[in-house]
């Protein structure tokens, strides 16, 4: 299960992190999706914990939108203005030092324009295009994790590759 958490972590926070757009809620999320994977599902055969940890991710991060939702009502209603700082993922990477400028340059515009364009993406199409492309998840375990058919993370996926095409039309790929 230790391997499992640890190959599985990094990713999970990404998926968490560009739902949030917080680091700390991100990891908050992640941690408790492992610590549930590990309480509820320990004693599960090792292939079903992929789809099961996504599954409990799914919900968690589906939490917190619920709790945001009430809590920006909230704000609003008592004119709270509240600046929260949003760490940018991007800085968090590591840069190439053996790249040309121009080309490190222009990967960093495109990866820019990736994350925005994720960030702008409805929830249920950012996650299943996050689970499929990025986790490599088939149709089916998508589904499992998301608690959706099939059709529907067919057509979420379908929108998501639309709008990412869409906005990144002005980089060359």
């Amino acid at each position: 299960m230790e391997l499992f958490l640890a190959e599985i972590q990094g990713r999970a926070f990404r998926i968490a992190h560009l739902a949030t757009g917080n680091r700390d809620d991100a990891l908050d999320i992640v941690q408790d999706a492992m610590m549930k994977l590990v309480q509820k599902y320990s004693t599960h055969d090792k292939a079903s914990w992929k789809p099961l940890f996504y599954n409990i991710l799914e919900s968690r991060i589906l939490d917190w939108h619920r709790r945001q939702q009430v809590r920006n009502r909230f704000r609003s209603w008592l004119h709270w203005d509240v600046d929260e700082e949003v760490e940018d993922a991007l800085e968090q990477q590591p840069a190439e030092t053996n790249s040309i400028p121009d080309f490190q340059l222009q990967d960093a515009q495109f990866m820019q324009s990736l994350e925005a364009a994720l960030k702008d993406l409805p929830l249920r199409q950012q996650q299943v295009f996050l689970l499929r492309l990025w986790e490599g998840m088939d149709i089916s375990q998508t589904a499992v994790a998301m608690q959706c058919s099939e059709s529907s993370v067919k057509t979420h996926y379908a929108r998501a590759l639309e709008k990412l095409r869409d906005a990144l039309k002005d980089h060359q790929i």
